[in-house]
């Protein structure tokens, strides 16, 4: 009699209490939604960057410009920030654990099939519908997140699937780079479909099923609302804004950085330059350490702190030596996963309803600025060196900083009239 009193007085306050089953460090399966999540973050980058360590190696065997080659980068997060929004919504209705795997199983299933592009023409469409495979997973994540983990360690959750977004990353391109100097850059695609292949399967064995989620409508005109009501908020349009500008930064600089290492003075082969990617190492550390540095130095302090490194990054990557080069991408790296952490953690964190559009919005502007800043940073890079593109890479920066400083001035203002109004502020 006894324990079933306490079984219904457990029943009972859980459903009292619904924050009490969400997810947070400590409690039953944190760690598993962690890692399944951390590893989605792995085959997801690995895929959708793929190319961009082989990026001379493709201009050589196709003989086109880096310009050109740049498109197989572009394609893929083109048509990823095209199609994250509706897919996001098919998220609301059909859940979000369903939309993740169906997007990485899609999306693995192609990346088997790009290292047999016959051209580049075919080579650009395979990794533009990879790009739009993948769309279902980073605002589907988010989503995930923002209903299963309670809001105190919403920022850190964020941070360790962004800082799976960095392992794979630099994973991938370290793999293409090492395959490719040995047995060509159709080998290292290959490897990089099969290491995605097992992130996906660690993925989809690991997370656990979503206790908070419920099942929307596919109504256009719903989903129309519930975007133009995202649009019309000015928190989220500067943040918005900061992720694109942001990723701008990072497309110019990744997308042209080795085509810069392999010309003189520097002259590295194929597979260290892929190596030059263990950089990201740092972004998977500044991206899980977002959480404390908002809670340091708030949400704005910290964003000065990433963009202040990342811009002191690109000046010092200006140097013709290697080890200033290297330091340059190091801060530029840890500057950017700070950023993009600290951003999409208070997408999630204003949006009250709609969450998944939110986030895809944030999705879409983040993969618009990384298709525009590889595609310009290619041109700039093309007319200028790498001066021009780190020239491009610093307007993107100064447009990080006014933005953060208009918002910071906009909080400082309603702060004051709450002052002479006697009103509570609330926490945004």
């Amino acid at each position: 009699m006894p324990a079933a009193s306490t079984k219904a007085s457990t029943t009972v306050g859980a459903a009292a209490d619904p924050a009490s089953s969400l997810l947070a460090p400590g409690r039953p399966g944190y760690r598993r939604m962690s890692l399944a999540l951390f590893a989605a973050g792995v085959a997801a980058f690995a895929l959708l960057y793929s190319t961009q360590a082989l990026l001379p190696a493709i201009s050589a065997d196709y003989g086109v410009s880096a310009s050109a080659a740049s498109w197989t980068v572009s394609a893929a997060t083109g048509a990823l920030a095209l199609f994250v929004l509706p897919l996001s919504a098919l998220s609301e209705r059909y859940g979000r654990r369903t939309m993740m795997t169906l997007s990485l199983t899609v999306a693995v299933g192609l990346g088997l099939l790009v290292p047999f592009a016959p051209s580049l023409e075919w080579l650009v469409a395979l990794r533009a519908l990879q790009g739009a495979a993948l769309a279902g997973l980073p605002a589907s994540a988010m989503a995930y997140l923002a209903e299963e983990v309670r809001p105190k360690a919403l920022v850190a959750a964020i941070g360790l699937f962004v800082a799976g977004n960095s392992v794979g990353g630099m994973s991938g391109r370290i793999v293409t780079g090492w395959a490719s100097q040995l047995w060509g850059w159709r080998a290292g695609l290959l490897a990089v479909g099969l290491l995605a292949l097992l992130g996906a399967v660690a993925f989809r064995l690991l997370l656990p099923r979503p206790q908070h989620f419920t099942a929307g409508t596919l109504s256009p005109r719903a989903l129309a609302a519930t975007v133009r009501g995202h649009l019309s908020d000015p928190l989220l349009l500067r943040l918005y804004a900061i992720g694109a500008l942001f990723m701008t930064v990072f497309g110019a600089v990744y997308t042209v950085i080795g085509y810069r290492l392999v010309a003189e003075p520097f002259g590295l082969a194929q597979g260290v330059v892929g190596s030059v990617f263990l950089v990201y190492l740092v972004g998977t550390a500044s991206s899980a350490a977002a959480g404390r540095l908002v809670n340091r130095l708030g949400r704005r302090g910290a964003l000065y702190l990433a963009v202040t490194t990342t811009a002191a990054g690109l000046l010092l990557s200006l140097s013709t030596e290697l080890v200033m080069v290297l330091a340059g991408l190091v801060l530029i790296t840890a500057g950017f996963f700070a950023g993009h952490a600290v951003a999409s953690a208070a997408v999630s964190r204003t949006a009250t309803t709609g969450r998944a559009q939110a986030s895809a919005l944030y999705q879409s502007a983040y993969y618009l600025g990384s298709s525009v800043g590889g595609t310009l940073g290619a041109i700039a890079f093309h007319s200028g060196g790498w001066a021009g593109t780190v020239g491009l890479a610093l307007l993107a920066v100064a447009g990080v900083v006014s933005i953060t400083l208009y918002g910071t001035r906009v909080a400082r203002a309603e702060r004051r009239s709450l002052v002479v109004a006697g009103s509570v502020p609330v926490a945004r």
